[in-house]
């Protein structure tokens, strides 16, 4: 019994040992093995790259492409890689050349001297791969590089590269579809801009040539005004006319400054009537004019017993601040400024404002046409005609002419949208936009037949004055006597036919001459006056026929007629 106990316990202690001695010697054995495959493996990649000939590093093998690549990045020319750079730099530009000489073909540029710039850049980039230097280089990769041949070599590439990136930048303009617009929309503006620029210049030099005294003109007043020095006995007060105020017979009113623009509309009346001697015209001018005026009309006195009536606007004396707001707003501190301050500084920045600030706008000759039934209170009937007219007819059928209790007969100007009198009063006035229609047809003064009589029950002067004084901000319109007279005769004026009076000939060059023959009287309203030396050629001759070329100082004073 003890001796199998004995036993028992060795037999388990020998089993456990040789369990272990199992484990360990199959462990060896593992490593064994695998150290083994390793050096094999080792041994023939070794004796593959030593015998294999050299291939494309960018074509491997599929079996041992990995360690091939491995191995070659170990061993390359440090060189190599700035090489292969500068080389890949050379073929994308030579296709980019390439391309863009392309499209130069293909917008028929053959003859340009961009196309061939790129013909003859791609030609330097092809000659260049093909160079023996770069090319033995770039194939025999397993070669060493000569770091002097590769610094030429890589000078050289570059500065190809820096002339075609050049011409890159140079000629993308021309190819690059959005900057072509970008350019041509900044060109557009640019234009603009100068166009803009350019018609405020004229107009201001247009304004300037238009309302300046022309050496003639101010010529012809000193030598009327000399005559009148030289022989003031020849020159006295004639005693007054009593066919002034003789209402049975046809009455003009003429209100100007410029004598020969008088002379001319004076003259062309009396040589179109059929009955002169029963024409009376009364002139208003300012005091400074009064003397050549009169002398004028001294020396060429009206044939066929027409009448003339010269005044100054001093004559009236009802004509003061008290009574007349447009003369207490002429001579208020806030209008004279609007007028003068800044003047030439703004000029040429708002040439529209400019045209309101016309010396004529301060001169009460404008406005006197506002105070016909005061001035000449025994009249019943007068035409009103500015110094810019030409009658061409016998005007007297225009005091036959039924207003129906209307006290303006004018021709209305109004077609389409133009000419109403949305743009000329201030619709965003609340008063205003109570008051008046937008879309009214505006009429032209100039030729206005006025009914005095009607003009006394209608109040028409008290009706100037309220509106007057309610725009002495400007607010309702600005300044001029157009809008004040489309106010004042609101459903007011009777339209006349409009062969009575045909405008535009001061600055629409497209008047048809029909029109103008039919007409009785011909209107320069505009810049280009008649006798100013921007006045239209084809328009000219109907008004200098009527310049009393015979009278002395007329040729003296070189109109240029």
């Amino acid at each position: 019994m003890a001796v199998a106990f004995r036993g028992g316990r060795g037999g388990v202690g020998s089993g456990q040992s040789t369990g272990l001695r199992s484990f360990f010697s199959y462990r060896i054995f593992i490593s064994a093995l695998f150290s083994f495959l390793f050096l094999a493996t080792f041994s023939v990649v070794l004796n593959s790259s030593r015998h294999q000939p050299q291939q494309d590093h960018t074509l491997p093998s599929m079996g041992n492409a990995y360690m091939q690549r491995t191995f070659l990045a170990l061993q390359s020319d440090p060189l190599r890689t700035r090489l292969d750079l500068i080389h890949k730099q050379a073929t994308d530009h030579l296709t980019l050349v390439n391309a863009y000489a392309a499209y130069a073909r293909k917008l028929k540029l053959d003859a340009s001297k961009q196309l061939k710039l790129f013909e003859d850049l791609a030609i330097n980039f092809s000659d260049l791969q093909s160079k023996p230097g770069l090319k033995s280089a770039v194939s025999e990769s397993g070669n060493a590089l000569e770091e002097d041949t590769f610094r030429l070599l890589e000078k050289e590439v570059k500065d190809k590269v820096k002339t075609a990136r050049m011409m890159i930048v140079e000629s993308k303009e021309s190819y690059d579809t959005q900057l072509k617009i970008q350019k041509l929309k900044d060109t557009i503006f640019a234009v603009q801009e100068q166009l803009t620029k350019a018609k405020k210049n004229g107009a201001v030099a247009s304004l300037i040539s238009a309302k300046s005294v022309p050496k003639s003109l101010h010529c012809l007043a000193m030598r009327l005004v000399g005559e009148r020095i030289s022989n003031p006995d020849k020159y006295k007060d004639a005693p007054p006319d009593p066919a002034a105020e003789d209402p049975s017979l046809y009455h003009y009113a003429i209100f100007s400054d410029n004598v020969i623009a008088v002379s001319v509309v004076v003259r062309s009346v009396v040589m179109n009537a059929e009955e002169p001697w029963k024409h009376v015209f009364h002139v208003v001018t300012d005091r400074m004019n009064l003397a050549a005026m009169k002398v004028w009309f001294k020396m060429r006195p009206l044939d066929r017993g027409a009448h003339v009536e010269i005044k100054s606007v001093e004559d009236f004396k009802f004509l003061n601040s008290s009574y007349a707001p447009v003369l207490r707003q002429l001579e208020s501190a806030k209008l004279q400024k609007f007028y003068f301050e800044h003047q030439a500084e703004n000029a040429t920045k708002d040439a529209h404002n400019l045209k309101f600030k016309n010396p004529k706008y301060l001169s009460m000759l404008n406005h006197l046409r506002f105070y016909l039934p005061e001035m000449y209170p025994k009249l019943n009937k007068v035409l009103f005609l500015d110094d810019d007219v030409v009658v061409q007819k016998d005007v007297t059928g225009l005091w036959k002419i039924n207003l129906d209790g209307k006290v303006v007969g004018a021709v209305e100007t109004c077609f389409g949208s133009f000419h109403r009198y949305g743009q000329y009063l201030n619709f965003t006035h609340p008063l205003i936009k109570e008051s008046f229609n937008p879309t009214a047809c505006a009429w032209a003064f100039g030729m206005n037949i006025i009914d005095l009589n009607a003009w006394r029950r209608e109040k028409c002067t008290d009706q100037y004055h309220y509106w007057q004084n309610l725009n002495e901000d400007r607010t309702l319109w600005k300044l001029g006597t157009l809008p004040p007279g489309l106010i004042t005769f609101y459903s007011k004026t009777k339209s006349l036919d409009k062969s009575w009076h045909v405008l535009g000939l001061g600055y629409n060059p497209g008047v048809s001459m029909d029109e103008i023959k039919n007409a009785a009287v011909i209107h320069y309203n505009g810049n280009m006056k008649p006798w100013l030396d921007i006045a239209m050629n084809q328009y000219k001759s109907l008004w200098t026929k009527y310049v009393d070329n015979e009278m002395e100082f007329v040729q003296m004073c070189n109109f240029g007629l």
